[in-house]
């Protein structure tokens, strides 16, 4: 009798650990994707695709649209070469006129930090994931300029529940320029970005 019970407790808890497996465990690689995006509707606001810009010191501009997925190592932190997509830039004088155009592609992940924040409960449409895999965080990339030169993009996107310290938003380097100051998003135009976990 008690090893029919002790059979029927331990096939007992194969089949709950079978169907109650987390997203991702603890310790386990971080499958990301990241966008560029914008509100592509006010009512409801629904998310999209969109772009987002950044400043260097002479208030010239590099403009941005993209997206991607890339593998960040168990613990966080640590650089990945599993990384795919990218998208366009364009370039801009201090003026504002257009200096470079053309297409890039993500190398490598240099780093990546999730952080608090969450899009669940407050009425968002989210055409690009499922709501409850959207993440804030951090992510920085290599990538590489359809003009030959390369460069670094940063992603930065805060949340609701996110401290006030993170951006939101791009800032990017090209060659020796660093677009460094990020164009801050005003209602709920572009200049915003979105992280989900991939399942």
């Amino acid at each position: 009798m008690k090893a029919i019970l002790a059979a029927f407790i331990m096939s007992l808890a194969l089949l709950v650990s079978m169907s109650a497996s987390p997203p991702v465990a603890f310790g386990q690689a971080a499958h990301i994707r990241w966008d560029i995006i914008t509100f592509i509707s006010v009512s409801p606001p629904t998310i999209g695709d969109g772009f987002a810009s950044a400043h260097a010191n002479d208030n010239s501009a590099i403009t941005l649209t993209g997206s991607g997925t890339f593998v960040a190592p168990a613990g966080g932190g640590g650089t990945s070469s599993a990384v795919t997509d990218g998208g366009t830039w364009e370039t801009f004088d201090a003026s504002g006129g257009p200096t470079g155009k053309g297409t890039y592609k993500v190398t490598g992940l240099v780093r990546w930090e999730e952080a608090p924040g969450s899009l669940v409960g407050i009425g968002i449409t989210d055409t690009l994931g499922p709501i409850a895999d959207a993440r804030a965080g951090l992510a920085v990339l290599r990538i590489e300029y359809s003009d030959g030169e390369s460069g670094v993009l940063t992603v930065s996107c805060m949340l609701p529940g996110s401290p006030a310290s993170i951006f939101e938003g791009i800032t990017a380097s090209k060659g020796f320029v660093d677009y460094w100051n990020r164009v801050a998003p005003v209602g709920l135009d572009a200049n915003r970005t979105l992280f989900h976990a991939v399942r």
